[in-house]
């Protein structure tokens, strides 16, 4: 669990912003993105997450956004759970190959898709974990993560996937956080990163946030920012999470 102080978000101007009722900072407006691209909130299929799970993930840095994402619904209210009707994400995990993965603990999950099978994402999750230090090295998985990057509407990590987005050259010259004992890991990629050490969730074009739990912040934070605040609150209350006030 990470122990950075509870939040606010800070934005792509590189100034902290204020606090609103859903305790992080007000969402960016609708507008182009990291890739160029225009918010697309309006349009009528799902946007596909794609969170990126691989040997020694950290659980929650990957469960917990697949929660919040997979569980958001347009329209509110437990019964429009039962269906996909109102879903404005289609999420799924994908890894290297469709071979388990063994998350920390010990936890085995198989990815629904592999890199040579995996459809076009509009959002990218890079979560952390001790797996993370593994794949510094690892030209593929790096590539792969450039090739995501490059076509995703938005790009985000969670935890020490930090440091597989900087190694992956995408945080160059950008604001951005981990966890906190890996602000100095980060620091020293050499990668051109302004590390960000009392935020849990930074919005420099790229999104991070720092440990562990606190990717489910940044999960609120993208949902708020493309569906607004009503459906980010009403979806924290359907899943019985306290948003940081």
């Amino acid at each position: 669990m990470d122990s950075n102080p509870p939040p606010a978000t800070l934005g792509a101007s590189g100034s902290s912003e204020a606090a609103g009722p859903s305790g992080a900072a007000a969402a960016p407006a609708a507008g182009a993105d990291h890739t160029g691209h225009a918010d697309r909130a309006d349009r009528a299929t799902p946007r596909k997450v794609a969170i990126l799970i691989f040997d020694n993930v950290e659980v929650l840095d990957f469960a917990g956004p697949f929660e919040v994402f997979s569980r958001t619904r347009l329209t509110s209210g437990a019964a429009s759970r039962r269906s996909e009707e109102s879903a404005p994400f289609e999420v799924f995990t994908v890894a290297p190959s469709h071979g388990p993965v063994t998350a920390v603990g010990g936890l085995q999950v198989v990815p629904r898709y592999s890199f040579a099978d995996v459809p076009p994402i509009d959002l990218l999750v890079v979560p952390g974990g001790l797996g993370t230090r593994a794949l510094l090295g690892d030209a593929d998985v790096l590539g792969w993560i450039r090739h995501a990057a490059g076509r995703a509407e938005r790009v985000t990590s969670v935890c020490t996937g930090a440091l597989l987005l900087a190694q992956a050259g995408l945080l160059e010259g950008r604001r951005a956080t981990t966890h906190w004992a890996a602000y100095d890991e980060l620091a020293a990629l050499g990668q051109g990163v302004i590390v960000i050490r009392d935020r849990r969730v930074v919005d420099d074009g790229v999104i991070t946030s720092a440990g562990v739990s606190s990717g489910m912040d940044m999960a609120f934070y993208v949902v708020e920012a493309l569906f607004g605040r009503e459906v980010a609150d009403e979806t924290a209350h359907y899943i019985e999470y306290r948003r940081n006030r």
